[in-house]
């Protein structure tokens, strides 16, 4: 299996690649930041990607949106999110183009190497690796999401589950167009559907109403 790891703490990144290295695995690359992952993957085209959350500059959600383009760039690579944190709005994206070769564990909730190789190896092979604990708290925000939602918000949200568009939103509600989208954009807010470059949030907000 040919790995690449993204891991700004050195001495994690250095247990990780001799941890894969005795186990047989090739280490194709250790990087410490998101644009450095997203070098070493067109570089070498690895099996699995093993990537923190919070790397640099700015140490907040670098690993997750690398992880994003990644997965945009890169089908035949799999992405083991690898953290100490849960970031569902981020994490929510990573699952939405479907959750064949992805993973997302707790570094403080892995109880042993052998777990860890086995979740990496499941990945690799187009398999899924979910902490239940990530499960639960993105499950969560889904049903706060819509449960926040105004009951304009929520008329909106079910003519957008039937297909209409802004316009023809705002014909069935007697509403402006301008209207629409100020709710539209609300409903994204809401449910923690950030803009992207696929532009498909109209679609997951529909899926996350059907399934609240």
């Amino acid at each position: 299996m040919r790995v690449v790891i993204a891991e700004d703490a050195a001495m994690m990144r250095e247990g990780l690649t001799r941890l894969l290295t005795e186990r047989g695995d090739e280490v194709c690359a250790a990087v410490a930041d998101g644009e450095a992952l997203l070098a070493a993957v067109a570089q070498h085209r690895p099996d699995v990607a093993v990537v923190d959350i919070r790397m640099p500059p700015t140490h907040t959600d670098e690993g997750l949106r690398a992880a994003l383009e990644l997965r945009d760039r890169y089908r035949g690579t799999g992405v083991l999110v690898f953290s100490q944190y849960i970031e569902t709005r981020y994490a929510s994206e990573l699952l939405a183009g479907g959750a064949a070769g992805v993973g997302y564990l707790l570094k403080d909730r892995v109880a042993d190497v052998a777990e860890f190789a086995d979740a990496l190896a499941r990945v690799s092979a187009g398999g899924t690796a979910l902490d239940p604990e990530v499960v639960s708290q993105l499950l969560a925000a889904r049903q706060l999401g819509v449960a926040a939602l105004t009951p304009r918000e929520r008329e909106v949200l079910t003519l957008m589950a039937e297909g209409r568009s802004n316009a023809g939103i705002s014909r069935a509600l007697v509403l402006s167009t301008g209207a629409v989208e100020k709710h539209v954009a609300s409903i994204f807010g809401k449910l923690g559907l950030p803009p992207s470059e696929n532009d498909n949030r109209r679609v997951l907000a529909v899926l996350r109403y059907l399934g609240s």
